[in-house]
C-alpha cells in the first residue's frame, strides 16, 4: 500500500479505502494501512480459549500478527466465516490486522466531507459518515475497537497514574479530538497532571474558529488565554495538519505552540507533522511523555 499518495501535507485532504463488512460498507483511512491480502487459506493459527473478537494470528511476511473478527465486532454475532479480505494496519505503534468482506476502492475525499455521526456516546464506533456515489459510508474508531480487547495499546485508565503531579492550573490548554473517549481520558490525565484550565472541542473547525476569535479580539494578547494546543490528526471537517499549518501560517496564532498527539504518529508519517511546523508529535500511547512535551514547549 502506497502511504505516500497525498504528498503534500495540510491540504483538508484524505484518501480512504472503502470496504465491506457483513453487507454494510466502511472506510478507513489509507494512512492507517500498511496493506489488503487475501484471507490465509490455511494460514490461521487459532488461539486457546480466545476473545470472541481476536479470530487468531496470520503469519505476513514472516511477522505473526493477530487477526480481530471486525464482522463480529459490528454485528455481535459469530460469522459462519471469516471474509475473503484481510486490512494490516499500523497504529499507536503496533501492528494489527481485520479480518472483512471486501475491498470496494480507494477514495480521496476532503475532512469536510466527513459528517459528525449522531451518535457521540463513548461507545460509538463511528467518528463519521460519508456520503459518496448514493452511499453511506462509515468511518470507524480503529483503535477504540483494538483499545477495547487491548487496553494497555491505547489511552486508557491504567495509564492514567503515570503522570506526575505539579500544580499547572495557571496554563491554559486547547484540546481539540473527535473521540469522546480519548477527550474524557486526556482531560482525566491532564488534570491528574495538574492542568485546570482546558478548552475542549470535538473537531478542529471549532478549535481553529475559537483561536481565531481570541486572535482578532486580543491580538497577540491571544495566549493569555490559550498558550498550548494539543490536535489529533483525523477529525471531521478539518484535519490536525490542515489546523496546524492554518495556525502556523497565522500572523498571530503563529507562535502558539502545537502538539500534534495521534496514533499516526510513525517515524515514516512523522515528517507529515514537521512539514505543518508542529512543535512537537508525539503517539498516542506516550500520555506521560505529553505532560512533560507541554512543560518543555512552554519553558522556552
Amino acid at each position: 500500500m502506497n502511504n505516500n499518495i497525498l504528498l503534500e501535507s495540510g491540504t483538508g485532504e484524505l484518501e480512504i479505502i472503502e470496504f465491506i463488512a457483513n453487507g454494510n460498507h466502511y472506510a478507513i483511512n489509507v494512512v492507517k494501512v500498511k496493506e489488503v491480502i487475501e484471507m490465509p487459506t490455511s494460514g490461521l493459527t487459532r488461539l486457546p480459549d480466545p476473545k470472541p473478537e481476536i479470530a487468531g494470528l496470520i503469519l505476513c511476511r514472516n511477522e505473526i500478527i493477530t487477526l480481530i473478527d471486525l464482522k463480529y465486532i459490528l454485528s455481535k454475532k459469530l460469522p459462519s466465516d471469516l471474509g475473503k479480505k484481510v486490512i494490516i494496519c499500523q497504529f499507536n505503534k503496533i501492528k494489527v490486522s481485520f479480518n472483512i468482506d471486501d475491498i470496494v476502492g480507494v477514495h480521496r475525499i476532503k475532512w469536510s466531507e466527513i459528517r459528525k455521526p449522531d451518535d457521540l456516546s463513548e461507545n460509538s464506533l463511528s467518528v463519521g459518515n460519508i456520503l459518496l456515489n448514493g452511499k453511506v459510508l462509515i468511518m470507524l474508531d480503529f483503535e477504540k475497537i483494538v483499545t477495547d480487547i487491548a487496553p494497555s495499546v491505547g489511552i486508557s485508565e491504567d495509564r492514567l497514574v503515570k503522570v506526575n503531579y505539579k500544580d499547572r492550573s495557571d496554563i491554559k490548554l486547547v484540546l481539540a479530538d473527535d473521540s469522546a473517549l480519548i477527550r474524557r481520558l486526556l482531560k482525566d490525565t491532564l488534570t491528574k497532571a495538574g492542568f485546570r484550565n482546558m478548552k475542549v472541542f470535538d473537531d478542529g473547525q471549532q478549535a481553529l474558529d475559537y483561536l481565531t476569535k481570541l486572535a482578532e479580539d486580543k491580538g497577540e494578547d491571544f495566549t493569555q488565554e490559550a498558550q498550548l494546543l494539543i490536535t489529533d490528526i483525523e477529525m471531521p471537517q478539518l484535519d490536525g495538519l490542515t489546523l496546524t499549518r492554518r495556525i502556523k501560517e497565522d500572523l498571530t496564532l503563529g507562535k502558539l505552540p502545537v502538539v500534534i498527539f495521534s496514533s499516526l504518529i510513525t517515524e515514516e508519517l512523522r515528517h507529515k507533522g514537521e512539514s505543518v511546523k508542529a512543535d512537537a508529535q508525539l503517539s498516542k500511547p506516550e500520555v506521560s511523555d505529553l505532560v512533560d512535551t507541554i512543560d518543555r514547549l512552554l519553558e522556552k
